[in-house]
């Protein structure tokens, strides 16, 4: 895993852009060296991983394509920086992060660019049956493709868990 977690693919950009190691920081340097970004989607899979999807002006600061993706902990902390040139499908992603599952399907578009943090470590640990969770076990369900959300029913009016359904 370690070799893995120093992976850099085309784009030294991209290694300048991971050593922002927390999403705020992160954001901010894209935004100082491209002149912006636009947010184009969140994606959550179970309690600890986040897809941050970002698109800025075509050509700008370098990158190889106009579109990253940023994947971070529960906590913002950066652990992968993909470039594409077009958003790819969310299960595409997955699929091209862990091929072996097959809840997972969709062409990846070329990925052009990647790097990987001190932060990373391999994704489909998060989707196994016995994946650590922070939920209590009446509370969670297991989400497609893997991972631990709460249940619906436990969901509070904003969306968030109720008082009573909190993490254990």
């Amino acid at each position: 895993m370690a070799e893995r977690a120093a992976c850099a693919t085309l784009a030294p950009v991209l290694q300048e852009l991971s050593k922002q190691l927390g999403l705020g920081a992160l954001l901010a340097e894209l935004k100082s060296r491209a002149g912006g970004y636009e947010l184009v989607d969140h994606w959550q899979q179970g309690e600890f991983h986040h897809d941050v999807v970002l698109r800025v002006p075509e050509g700008a600061a370098k990158l190889p394509g106009a579109v990253l993706v940023v994947a971070t902990n529960c906590n913002g902390g950066v652990k992968e920086i993909l470039c594409f040139g077009s958003v790819p499908a969310r299960g595409a992603l997955w699929r091209h992060r862990c091929p072996d599952s097959d809840e997972f399907s969709g062409e990846l578009p070329p990925l052009l660019g990647e790097v990987r943090t001190i932060h990373w470590f391999d994704p489909c640990e998060l989707l196994r049956p016995d994946a650590r969770s922070e939920f209590r076990e009446d509370a969670r369900e297991r989400q497609p493709g893997g991972g631990w959300r709460l249940k619906p029913d436990v969901t509070g009016a904003s969306g968030g868990p109720r008082a009573d359904a909190a993490p254990i």
